[in-house]
């Protein structure tokens, strides 16, 4: 929900499908492959494959970008992402507040619980 709204703060118009792969690449990310390998190395614990990004990430933009990427990712880590992933409901107004772009990322389309 973030990023669409600071979109329409900005005027930038950001195409959802980038997060699911549908897009057709990382749309206008600098360096956005690198910091996908580094995103996932991080989330999977490959500790060779995090070596390998931060490698990459420190060659294209110094000890301060890659320093600057952990720590987005580290922040994304405090949201409480993982907790929202593990089935906590979401509040009325939140749900009601990204209903569409949920509908975009086809969300729904999530298992949400064991069959009934």
């Amino acid at each position: 929900m973030r990023l669409r709204v600071s979109g329409q703060d900005t005027g930038n118009d950001y195409d959802l499908r980038a997060v699911t792969g549908e897009a057709g690449g990382i749309a206008d990310v600098n360096h956005g492959e690198l910091m996908n390998a580094f995103t996932e190395a991080i989330c999977t614990r490959d500790l060779a494959a995090m070596a390998a990004a931060r490698q990459g990430i420190t060659s294209a933009m110094g000890e301060r970008g890659m320093v600057d990427a952990a720590a987005v990712i580290a922040a994304f880590n405090a949201y409480p992402r993982i907790a929202d992933a593990t089935g906590i409901p979401l509040e009325d107004a939140k749900a009601e507040a990204t209903e569409g772009m949920r509908a975009e990322l086809d969300l729904d389309r999530l298992d949400t619980g064991p069959d009934e």
